[in-house]
């Protein structure tokens, strides 16, 4: 971690510009705290620390480095301004924003991580952080949100990216929500120590995930003015799951007739053919043990709530995946259903050939409410009927917002939810929620194999 010299010169100006630096932070973390005493534990981790050689405000997520004269200055414009900083400071190591790495382009994420912060701080209702928002930062909220319902840095970095942003307007968003420095963060850092950017990042994640609880329970009434950030820690303390890590749940053990080369020793096969000619002394097995997928069923809400984009970009993701050579059986029965308040389509899928045709010639037919029921009973019919005998699990992609089976089905059933639609919704407890990303359903590469 880098570190800065505090003071140099004149140790009684030093001095007191230093107990200046520490009664205006104090002050701001008070008011800070008597408006968002759901933060108690955030506000309190960060350790004050004036420094006349560095040019700006920023944290390492152990100390709050700022220079003094910049602090008085913003303090005697507005003590707002101070809070709206140090807040902004802390909502960063909330996210964990300064213990990831900046990837390709540190300007574009890093600008990302600034957007992120100052739209939450612009969504509470606090007097003492509260200013005018610019007709600038209106614009770029309204064309961020309408992609993405909850703002993460990753999902804007991403979002600016596709963007094209020319210099210019790089600069211009720069320079209206660039509010810290971030030359202090680990993330930034090649020579970070990993095992103490995990701690930090461990300590602000406990810290972010103690704080959203307080926020649902103790603090709930007065969270009410917090805005997107209760939002924002959920998205950031979800449990990531690698796609095709899940998809292995629906594989299932069988015989299939084709040579096991696990089996085969070329010792005794070659010692055969130079003592015999042209007979070994061993074949390899002609039936082999192996896990892929037999039998699965994906629901599809086509309700009027779920986007046509994002189960598009479901299914062929999804195939991506399965396409993948010995990823599923040669015997596969996938069945691919639609349904909003009643089943609408089903879609058998015995082969590739199936696959490929069945998602050219998918479409949303539907556009009703939103009911899972109907589509747990239809797949149960199929059970009794002798078309599904081995099912694994059910897969319904969905936004979440309908009404779910009274009762657990026989088998296992996740609800997938892609990020960029994503809101915190509640399933039943004997459901799998599951929220993915592109990333996680980018294709593999032509070496990767995805069940082993």
């Amino acid at each position: 971690m880098r570190q800065k010299p505090v003071f140099t010169g004149n140790e009684e100006l030093a001095g007191r510009w230093l107990e200046v630096t520490r009664q205006i932070i104090q002050g701001s973390v008070t008011q800070l705290y008597l408006s968002m005493r759901y933060l108690d534990l955030a506000l309190g981790a960060l350790t004050c620390c004036p420094d006349t050689s560095f040019e700006g405000i920023g944290t390492d997520g152990v100390r709050l480095v700022t220079n003094p004269h910049l602090l008085a200055d913003l303090y005697e414009r507005d003590s707002r301004l101070v809070n709206r900083v140090y807040l902004h400071s802390v909502i960063h190591c909330l996210l964990r924003h300064p213990f990831k790495k900046t990837g390709e382009d540190p300007v574009l994420w890093e600008l990302a991580c600034n957007i992120t912060c100052e739209s939450i701080i612009d969504s509470m209702n606090h007097r003492c952080i509260r200013t005018g928002i610019s007709r600038t930062r209106m614009d770029w909220y309204e064309t961020l949100h309408w992609k993405n319902k909850v703002l993460t840095a990753e999902r804007v970095c991403r979002q600016l990216k596709e963007m094209e942003l020319s210099p210019a307007v790089t600069a211009l968003l720069q320079a209206e929500f660039n509010i810290d420095d971030h030359s202090l963060w680990p993330g930034n850092d090649p020579d970070a120590d990993p095992p103490m950017l995990q701690t930090l990042q461990d300590k602000w994640q406990d810290i972010s995930e103690k704080t959203g609880t307080n926020m649902e329970t103790f603090s709930s009434e007065q969270a009410s003015g917090a805005g997107s950030l209760l939002e924002e820690m959920k998205a950031q303390n979800r449990e990531r799951m690698d796609y095709r890590e899940f998809l292995k749940r629906f594989a299932v053990w069988h015989e299939e007739i084709k040579a096991d080369p696990d089996t085969f020793d070329y010792v005794f096969y070659t010692y055969g053919l130079s003592l015999y000619g042209n007979l070994p002394l061993i074949e390899p097995q002609e039936q082999r043990e192996v896990k892929k997928i037999q039998e699965f069923v994906i629901v599809i809400d086509v309700s009027m709530s779920t986007s046509g984009e994002l189960v598009q970009n479901f299914l062929d993701q999804t195939w991506q995946v399965l396409a993948k050579e010995d990823s599923y059986s040669e015997k596969t029965n996938i069945r691919i259903i639609s349904c909003d308040e009643r089943v609408r389509s089903d879609i058998r899928i015995t082969n590739r050939e199936e696959m490929e045709k069945a998602l050219k010639n998918f479409t949303l037919e539907g556009g009703g409410g939103t009911d899972f029921r109907p589509a747990f009973e239809y797949v149960d019919e199929l059970i009794l009927k002798g078309e599904l005998t081995g099912l694994k699990g059910l897969i319904y992609f969905t936004d979440g917002r309908g009404t779910y089976p009274a009762k657990p089905p026989r088998y296992d059933t996740a609800f997938v939810f892609m990020e960029e639609d994503y809101t915190d919704v509640e399933v039943p407890p004997w459901a799998i929620r599951l929220v993915v990303e592109k990333e996680d359903l980018e294709e593999t590469s032509e070496s990767d194999e995805v069940f082993h």
